[in-house]
């Protein structure tokens, strides 16, 4: 029970830490909804219940702290369906019967709900073949001491800049950091963030990607040391990577992680029964929004 409590407290966390709110890759798909007006104070309605603005608006908050910069409407929409995949959530609970006696009744509904969808898959079972399939597929994910340093630069479309301004701007910072001006004097000029902000040196893939998300780090790891990426578009902003320095990793037979990577794919296995799961309840649910998610 403590593996699973531990990977519900993870999975609820999910979009709202600094380098998954960039990821924007919300786990649920698009499901039925409607628009019209809701009544005053509503942000949107699940199955006839509200979803409180003010509850909208703390989470919103909630994030622009986290990340340290401007949160436009694609962030915004991501907050939104968090919300809404937690409502599913509670309300499947209690149509289960699932019940807890602590206050905090609304977190605790929800790790029950997701404890409850992935019981099993810690005892799930591969063949040798699918694994060593796996492991070949994913051979960078199980890479040893490979470690990156990477400042990122993050362009947003705000004060009277649009979206092509950002982006325009962010292939300017580019082109001008591969000629070699320094990358304080770009940020300034261009008005970019060193945002996520990130620790100085060097860190293992994974704490990359917690800063940057998926998709950015994807990008930093097919660089070399000195390398400067094209803009990659997150969300609503634009980062622009440098790699400082890197060391190239090691890349272990499967004999010697073999352990490792049958966790990984549970782990994999149970991220995919939740999204089917909660793809279910959405596609299922009246879901009511207001005419403009960003107003």
């Amino acid at each position: 029970m403590e593996t699973h409590s531990k990977r519900a407290q993870f999975l609820l966390a999910l979009g709202m830490v600094a380098g998954l709110a960039l990821a924007l890759s919300s786990i649920l798909e698009p499901g039925t909804s409607s628009r019209g007006s809701l009544p005053e104070g509503v942000a949107a309605m699940v199955n006839g219940r509200e979803i409180s603005r003010e509850s909208y608006e703390n989470a919103v908050r909630i994030l622009a702290a986290d990340t340290n910069n401007f949160v436009g409407q694609a962030e915004r929409r991501h907050v939104l369906e968090r919300l809404i995949e937690e409502e599913l959530l509670v309300q499947r609970a209690l149509e289960l019967g699932l019940q807890v006696k602590e206050k905090s009744i609304r977190s605790r509904l929800v790790s029950a709900m997701i404890e409850t969808i992935v019981s099993g898959v810690d005892q799930k079972e591969f063949t040798d073949e699918e694994v060593e399939a796996f492991f070949l597929t994913n051979r960078d994910f199980f890479s040893g001491s490979g470690r990156l340093w990477v400042r990122p630069l993050r362009f947003m479309p705000r004060d009277g800049r649009n979206d092509t301004d950002a982006l325009s701007s962010a292939r300017e910072a580019s082109v001008r950091l591969r000629e070699g001006e320094s990358i304080e004097a770009v940020a300034e000029e261009l008005g970019a963030s060193f945002s996520p902000t990130m620790p100085e040196g060097m860190l293992p893939p994974a704490k990359v990607r917690e800063y940057l998300g998926p998709t950015p780090t994807r990008v930093a790891l097919a660089l070399n040391a000195g390398d400067v990426s094209d803009p990659v578009r997150v969300g609503s902003a634009y980062l622009v990577l440098q790699v400082v320095a890197r060391t190239q990793p090691y890349s272990p037979a499967l004999t010697e992680i073999e352990p490792q990577v049958r966790t990984e794919m549970r782990k994999r296995a149970g991220d995919e029964q939740l999204k089917d799961y909660l793809n279910m309840l959405r596609n299922r649910a009246e879901v009511r929004l207001p005419f403009s998610e960003s107003s």
